[in-house]
């Protein structure tokens, strides 16, 4: 559900205190982005933390050949840590963020956060909560990678982005598909041509439509 306001949607704020709360409003920069848009790209770029008000953001590695493959993606009232990379000093890879809907969220500066995380346990503790949960993404995306087979992986994404956009007809690329998995546009179109031979979906220029979410569920869990 996307947020009335930052005070709202910040979940600590009722921890901090009237001191903290008028510095952070003060420094808080609240911006509005079209799909596609960049918001951070690279350790050295420390564009400050991002709290989503409404909208999706997608975080991934690129590879040096140039291959993406998404680590993990925030919705409503999401915190991205990985954008404030200066503060997140243990961070040793590259993390590039990119809107993949029109969005609106808040930027808080990193200082101001860092000052926040020094003098608050309750941020402290939220921030590595935060930490934690993205430890686990990127935790399981390697299992992912390592142990499963790529047509249960296509499988598992359809049925993910079908919950995301409450839908079973998915306005989606090969390209885009392959770009969130880590693989090659041309493997991804040969296992959507197979799960179609198989009846589980319809391909249409641009769109693929879910024809047996079971047969895919059964396919993702094997």
């Amino acid at each position: 559900m996307p947020c009335v306001d930052f005070q709202s949607c910040f979940s600590v704020w009722s921890r901090l205190t009237p001191e903290q709360q008028n510095r952070m409003l003060e420094q808080l920069q609240e911006r509005q982005v079209k799909k596609g848009t960049v918001l951070h790209n690279g350790s050295e770029d420390c564009t400050g933390l991002l709290l989503i008000k409404s909208g999706q953001f997608r975080a991934y590695i690129l590879s040096k050949e140039g291959r993406e493959i998404t680590i993990y993606r925030l919705f409503d009232r999401d915190l991205c840590l990985f954008s404030a990379s200066c503060v997140m000093r243990s961070i040793q890879f590259d993390v590039t963020v990119k809107a993949e809907k029109d969005t609106e969220f808040w930027v808080i500066p990193a200082e101001v956060y860092q000052q926040l995380m020094e003098q608050s346990a309750a941020v402290a503790n939220y921030t590595n909560e935060i930490m934690s949960a993205r430890f686990s993404e990127v935790m399981w995306l390697m299992e992912q990678v390592m142990w499963k087979s790529m047509d249960r992986r296509v499988a598992a994404f359809l049925l993910e982005e079908s919950v995301i956009e409450s839908t079973s007809r998915l306005n989606i690329t090969h390209e885009t598909i392959a770009n969130h998995l880590g693989t090659h546009r041309e493997v991804v179109t040969r296992m959507l041509r197979y799960f179609q031979g198989e009846g589980m979906v319809k391909l249409s220029r641009g769109v693929i439509e879910l024809l047996d979410e079971q047969k895919l569920t059964a396919l993702r869990n094997t």
